[in-house]
């Protein structure tokens, strides 16, 4: 590999496919900066949710686009954990963005185009000196799409419930593996059929997908990609 050479990395795919896992082993083996768009998305619709504008039973569009400019999205790397975490607003709101509601949410919160908009614009400015690692549904087709190297991650539903299921269960959380499935279920369609910016393989990113694969097995296969990119440049 060419270390004097930066490159953006755009990790696309669908959710827990192990998109963020796979982009922070790679920004630390590159010595990159990591960008969890994901968490983006995530922290607005908890800002949204605690506002109020958004519940199990109402979405107030217009309430959050009017507050838009109200939200201060900043990461800070965490030497203990290896990686940056999310702050709103100065506050780390890593341990409350990863919860059942929010993910029942966010899809929802992520197709609006003014959300969209915001969140593009801001990960675009993250990546001007290159050097980065970004992963989420539209890195490679909306976001950069002059990535020079573009992975999209993919897996059965029920092989990425299982995963999700266990991760919450091992975090505390009291959930059931079909309420984690239909939740998978239901953000693939919300995700792939939105008008805005829908979730979409593009056309030059390199499909890998993980059902059968374990953590070790997906990053050594995509870091051989890595290193072909290098060899190309």
């Amino acid at each position: 590999m060419n270390p004097t050479k930066n490159i953006i990395i755009a990790i696309d795919g669908y959710s827990s496919t192990g998109k963020s896992t796979l982009a922070k082993h790679i920004a630390r083996e590159m010595g990159y900066v990591y960008v969890d768009t994901g968490a983006m998305y995530r922290a607005v619709t908890y800002y949204a949710m605690i506002n109020g504008f958004i519940d199990e039973n109402h979405f107030d569009k217009k309430g959050l686009i009017t507050s838009l400019s109200e939200i201060d999205l900043s990461f800070e790397f965490n030497k203990k954990l290896g990686y940056a975490e999310i702050f709103l607003n100065g506050e780390n709101v890593e341990p409350f963005i990863r919860s059942m509601n929010v993910s029942n949410r966010v899809s929802q919160v992520a197709a609006v185009p003014e959300v969209r908009q915001k969140l593009v614009e801001h990960q675009q400015k993250m990546a001007l000196k290159k050097g980065i690692v970004m992963d989420g549904r539209d890195i490679g087709t909306v976001v950069f799409p002059e990535a020079e190297l573009k992975i999209f991650m993919t897996a059965s539903a029920e092989q990425r419930a299982k995963r999700r299921h266990k991760e919450m269960v091992d975090n505390g959380v009291d959930i059931d593996y079909q309420s984690v499935l239909e939740n998978v279920m239901s953000r693939d369609h919300l995700d792939t059929t939105r008008t805005d910016s829908p979730l979409v393989k593009a056309a030059d990113a390199i499909e890998i997908d993980n059902s059968e694969m374990n953590v070790d097995e997906t990053y050594a296969l995509a870091m051989s990609y890595v290193k072909e990119k290098f060899l190309e440049i």
